[in-house]
């Protein structure tokens, strides 16, 4: 079952404009492009035949070539990284039994979670669409309720059923709870994780579908397949110490430099 990982990467980004671009220090002190590090974290996984960036903009496409990514060049008019994957795959000319999506703002995203995810669609042959979700601990939960504090839009959360079919994602934090959690503590919310892995059928299918008023009102892509009333499996990975950010505000810069350092990433 051939696996192909599409990186999309667009530079006008409503929130942070060029955010692809943007330099994260490591732990060495070495800058890298954001992009660079979410392809890294991509050639990290196993068993994938191919990784590719999908982008509109020949700004990401000589910064990715550079450091020695393929780039497939795709319209302006994709609404999300969803469209953007299938209109990659279409321009690769298809072949791949499994399309997996690591949005280019994940660069922590550790090789596990794309393996797992991909175990997760291939055990579950009826599945067209997965995605990881993450348990928070205290401090990744903590994390949402202070971005949400400032007004800021962190993280998205998700909730799913006994079957692990996702019921609801969203930018809020859900499910609401009065408890207060230390850093260590476990908590009943779960982080959703900026990686999908689809079937090409439903790939295919998924520009043709209009927008709903759920991923209008949201901005998430994946509720234009529960608005379709295509179930999306949630496969629990865990983060073994590890800790998982993505970029969606300049603020969250310090944050990940600061997890680079911690995890002694170059």
């Amino acid at each position: 079952m051939p696996v192909l990982i599409v990186i999309p990467a667009r530079f006008a980004s409503t929130r942070y404009p060029g955010k692809p671009l943007v330099e994260l220090t490591g732990a060495m002190g070495e800058k890298k492009s954001l992009i660079h590090r979410s392809w890294e974290a991509a050639m990290a996984a196993k068993e994938v035949d191919r990784v590719v960036v999908a982008t509109d903009d020949d700004r990401i496409r000589a910064v990715s070539e550079a450091f020695g990514a393929e780039v497939v060049m795709t319209s302006e008019t994709c609404a999300n990284g969803t469209e953007r994957c299938a209109e990659a795959l279409e321009a690769l000319g298809g072949g791949y039994d499994i399309i997996v999506n690591l949005q280019g703002d994940a660069p922590l995203t550790p090789a596990w979670f794309v393996e797992e995810l991909v175990a997760g669609l291939r055990a579950h042959p009826t599945a067209e669409v997965a995605t990881p979700v993450l348990r928070c601990d205290g401090r990744a939960l903590n994390g949402f309720l202070e971005d949400r504090k400032a007004g800021r839009v962190g993280g998205t959360t998700a909730v799913f059923g006994s079957d692990h079919k996702g019921l609801y994602f969203s930018k809020e934090v859900i499910p609401y709870t009065a408890e207060t959690y230390a850093d260590t503590d476990e908590t009943p919310v779960f982080h959703h994780v900026g990686v999908y892995a689809y079937r090409p059928s439903a790939l295919g299918a998924y520009p043709k579908w209009p927008m709903g008023p759920l991923e209008r009102l949201e901005g998430l892509e994946q509720l234009r397949f529960l608005e379709q009333e295509r179930p999306v499996l949630c496969v629990e990975v865990e983060s073994r110490g590890r800790q998982f950010w993505e970029l969606n505000n300049p603020e969250d810069v310090p944050r990940i430099e600061s997890m680079l350092a911690e995890m002694r990433v170059e």
